[in-house]
This record gives structure tokens, sequence and C-alpha cells, in this order.
């Protein structure tokens, strides 16, 4: 069974702490969120500083496109958590792999979550209490828009300890939300390629999985 979407807002404990700590008077009041719900307060101590933000554009290299899948796959078989809108086609098939594991993911779409269908490909992940789908949006927002999904990314970005990024072209709102993040402390990492060299000089870490996905 599906649980019915709870309600969370800054004076109650499992508020998540980040959130203030980041985003300040930015913070929203509320949060939605429907799933297991308990997993909000790991968000601050159980996760272990090891939530993993995926971010992937529309446009994308393809050696990209496939490294990001592999990645995807390690996060999967080495039972990381994970956060993000998984919105664009490269992000979705990440959610895709990642709901054949068994690690707890975080879904976080660019719109309110009341009224929104569930997918079917989700209610397995539900059920079994690993997926939690929240947001920071009220019902009055029943569609994403540019705006809405930029603050989406700045309410995952400030709940997540880490963020991959798979490409940022020069010039782009991918690549300006990375450097809003890098200046705020969050670690960013993605593939060394010559694609990325704008995120290198940016500050990004060079993704390397076999010493950050333990």
């Amino acid at each position: 069974m599906i649980p019915p979407i709870q309600r969370i807002t800054q004076t109650e404990p499992n508020y998540p702490k980040k959130l203030k700590d980041i985003l300040k008077t930015e913070a929203p009041e509320t949060i939605w969120g429907r799933g297991n719900i308990d997993l909000l307060p790991e968000i601050d101590t159980a996760f272990n500083g090891n939530l993993w933000a995926l971010f992937c554009s529309k446009r994308c290299p393809g050696e990209l496109i496939l490294k990001t899948h592999d990645l995807a796959q390690r996060f999967k078989e080495r039972g990381i958590p994970t956060i993000g809108g998984y919105h664009s086609p490269i992000e979705q098939e990440c959610l895709r792999v990642l709901l054949r594991g068994a690690q707890p993911i975080l879904l976080c779409p660019a719109r309110s979550i009341e009224n929104m269908r569930m997918k079917s490909a989700w209610k397995d992940a539900l059920t079994k209490e690993r997926l939690l789908i929240l947001s920071p949006f009220e019902s009055r927002h029943d569609r994403q828009t540019v705006a809405l999904a930029n603050r989406r990314n700045a309410f995952v970005a400030a709940l997540a300890d880490k963020i991959y990024i798979a490409h940022a072209a020069e010039g782009s709102k991918t690549l300006k939300f990375a450097e809003q993040v890098i200046a705020c402390g969050k670690p960013v990492f993605t593939f060394e390629t010559s694609a990325n060299e704008a995120l290198f000089q940016l500050g990004a870490q060079r993704m390397e999985p076999s010493v950050y996905l333990q």
C-alpha cells in the first residue's frame, strides 16, 4: 500500500537540519513527503556523509552518458543512498537502474507531490520503504517550471553530502549551478574528460568510483 503524503514543518524534529544550515532564510517552512518518512532524519545522521546527488543535463557527450550509467550501477551495487530530481533522460535512466537495488532513494520533483500520479516503477520501492518522494512545493505548484526546477536543485544540493554532475557546457545553467554549489562548500565531482574542463576550472573534483564509492 502506498503511504499517504505527510507534511513536515521546520518545528518538527525530523525536519532536516541541513536545509536550515545551508539555505538559511530560504529554507522552506514546510516540506511534503510520501514514502518512508523515517529517511528524513537519516539525511543528517545515518547516511554518514554519503548521500549523493545526481545531476545530468539533457545534452551530454556520449562517453559521459555511458560513464554515468556505469556510475549508477555502482551506486546500486554498493548500496549508496542517492537524491535527485531524476527528470532529464539520463537521470531517468539512472533512477531506473537504482530502483533495481536495495539502497535508499530520495526523489524530488520540481512541483508539488499533492495530486501527483505515482508511477508504477516507483510503487515497489515505496512499498519496501526505500523510496521517499520529497518536495518543498505546495499544492498550487502543480506543474514543473524553470523557476521551480532551480529551487528544487538548490533544495537537493542542500540535502546532499556530495554532488555528481555529469556535464556542464560553457555558459550553461548547469555550469552556473555548479559554481554556486562549489562556492557554498559542497564537493562536486565529475569524470575527467576535455568536455568537463569548465567544471574543473570551477573547482570540481575528479570522479573516481573506486575511491569514493566504498
